[in-house]
């Protein structure tokens, strides 16, 4: 349970996409990643799909037993612009958080074959891509655009900070999923997210108490007039539309909050963490130890990869 530091400065970007446009988010990725550095920070984390965007307000011309031409050609452009993994612009990611020295945990929309799926990386400071977790469930229309990720994915990374992990947004809503993230003896909880209702905040503490772990939640803050000329969302087009407004926080293992909720623009939010915070918290209630009941609750959990072409070997004759 113990980490090698007794503190950590984490970091958490508030920032919006720049959407369709690959290198223009790798780029100020790359740039806000050395700002939070240079104010001391030992991890980053960014918000769910900066890399390549999340289709705010977009309805890809979906209603239900029908799909239209226009919504197939937004489907092509928003394939076009997800990034492999790993590629060019994980190779771009990982040599920023080595100059940086940093620890970043990076929202990316990936593609594999003819498949978007909503993705978190993990980079070291040494440059690896040390991880990366695929949304397990996307919520909603969501499930048009993205593809499931299965168990195998489901990271945590071990750091002289702690150890890291990543739950994607309405994913904190799945018990389960949250449980398994606690045996697996998260301690850096990272919710990237674009969810800026004002019932995001208390569903951090409420994780943070839970887990007795630090939480770190960055969210997006997008404008129309951030996004081309032809997005087409249901707010409008006024360019000072809001369309995602933040709300990106710092919580600790009781539930105080360190840094945010901020909704006023773009910014980072930093705090410094006492890691043995999360021991004390763990006095009165560890969800996966002393409060568990394993002869009345157990949870089966599955990480093999789901592939949907297996090859067998050649039969023994």
């Amino acid at each position: 349970m113990r980490s090698t530091n007794a503190s950590v400065r984490a970091a958490v970007v508030q920032a919006g996409s720049i959407p369709f446009d690959t290198p223009a988010c790798v780029d100020k990725a790359v740039r806000l990643l050395r700002e939070a550095a240079a104010g001391g920070a030992n991890v980053v984390v960014f918000p769910e799909a900066f890399v390549t965007g999340y289709p705010k307000g977009m309805n890809y011309g979906l209603v239900v037993g029908a799909r239209d031409p226009v919504g197939r050609e937004e489907f092509r452009r928003y394939l076009d612009a997800a990034i492999e993994v790993p590629g060019e612009e994980t190779q771009c990611l990982a040599e920023a958080a080595a100059a940086c020295g940093t620890y970043l945990v990076m929202g990316v929309i990936e593609r594999e074959l003819g498949t978007c799926y909503c993705t978190v990386l993990f980079f070291g400071p040494d440059g690896q891509l040390l991880a990366k977790h695929r949304k397990l469930m996307p919520t909603a229309l969501e499930r048009m655009i993205w593809g499931f990720g299965d168990g195998s994915t489901l990271s945590v990374v071990d750091t002289p900070y702690g150890r890291i992990g990543a739950v994607i947004c309405w994913e904190n809503y799945m018990p389960l999923l949250r449980m398994a993230m606690y045996a697996k003896g998260v301690q850096l909880y990272c919710a990237p997210t674009v969810d800026d209702r004002d019932t995001w905040l208390p569903t951090m503490r409420h994780v943070a108490l839970e887990g007795r772990c630090f939480v770190l939640s960055a969210c997006q803050y997008l404008r129309r007039a951030d996004c081309p000329s032809d997005y087409e969302t249901i707010q409008g087009d006024a360019p000072e539309t809001v369309l995602i407004r933040g709300g990106s926080s710092i919580i600790s293992p009781l539930g105080q909050v360190l840094a945010g909720p901020k909704f006023d623009g773009e910014g980072i939010l930093t705090a410094e963490l006492d890691l043995d915070e999360m021991i004390r918290g763990k006095f009165d209630f560890d969800v996966v130890g002393h409060y568990a009941r394993p002869d009345i609750f157990r949870l089966s959990l599955n990480e093999r990869p789901s592939q949907p072409v297996v090859e067998m070997p050649p039969s023994m004759e």
